[in-house]
């Protein structure tokens, strides 16, 4: 259960918000002085290397899933400059963040494997002898031709 310092990730896996560290710059687009002087680009930092809340297991998970996404220490950068408000690129960047962590640890599923029926067998023989007949019927009989 997540208190009101926590943010919940899955059921077992929590994050203090003393571990996300939030960054605020200019944000680019449309809204003329207040774009250039307000700072409402939000970019949120996640140490996933080095964050206490992480077992060993899920640190792994994580830095494996994420490894394109990561920094050579091991942090995570979130970035949102949607909308013209900190406050809502804010918690738009922890909702960013939260979508990544979920789908990185969501395992996918074992891959059965299953054989080709007979029949699929037997309609591929089937195309490739109608195809190679239909090649071989193409064919001049030079023979005949003189």
């Amino acid at each position: 259960m997540a208190h009101e310092n926590e943010i919940a990730i899955t059921d077992g896996l929590t994050i203090p918000h003393s571990e996300l560290l939030f960054r605020f710059s200019p944000s680019g687009g449309p809204g003329g002085q207040h774009a250039n002087r307000a700072h409402t680009r939000a970019t949120l930092l996640f140490d996933v290397a080095q964050s206490p809340s992480l077992d060993e297991d899920t640190r792994e998970r994580l830095m494996s899933a994420l490894s394109s996404r990561l920094s050579k220490e091991g942090v995570l950068r979130v970035t949102a400059q949607d909308s013209r408000s900190q406050r809502q690129n804010r918690d738009l960047a922890l909702q960013r963040l939260i979508g990544i962590l979920i789908e990185a640890l969501n395992e996918p599923p074992v891959r059965v494997k299953t054989r080709p029926p007979a029949a699929a067998k037997a309609r591929r023989v089937d195309e490739k002898k109608r195809h190679g007949r239909r090649k071989r019927d193409r064919g001049r009989d030079w023979s005949t031709d003189y």
